[in-house]
């Protein structure tokens, strides 16, 4: 596994976790329609590992936003001939 698969899933982890302490069941008495101690265990792990799901996928599709971004940044400087980055040229 590669450190950035480490580094996502573990950020995912952290955040899931987080997001599990905020909501934890203990602190609205049971209120809600899992009325059983089994029912709100079983809500809250799957709740937890769909939030590590979903923010590890976020954070994967964030990361080729951010290499895209980069890609048109240096199309865009290549294009423009002057090797700046500040570059007043139209390259479309």
């Amino acid at each position: 596994m590669s450190a950035q698969r480490i580094i996502r899933l573990s950020i995912a982890v952290v955040a899931s976790g987080a997001s599990l302490a905020l909501s934890w069941p203990y602190w609205r008495d049971f209120g809600y329609w899992p009325e059983s101690r089994t029912m709100w265990l079983a809500y809250f792990i799957l709740g937890f590992i769909l939030a590590v799901y979903v923010f590890y996928v976020f954070l994967g599709s964030l990361r080729t936003l951010f290499e895209h971004d980069a890609l048109e940044r240096e199309k865009s400087s290549a294009a423009c001939g002057c090797g700046e980055s500040g570059c007043k040229e139209d390259v479309a």
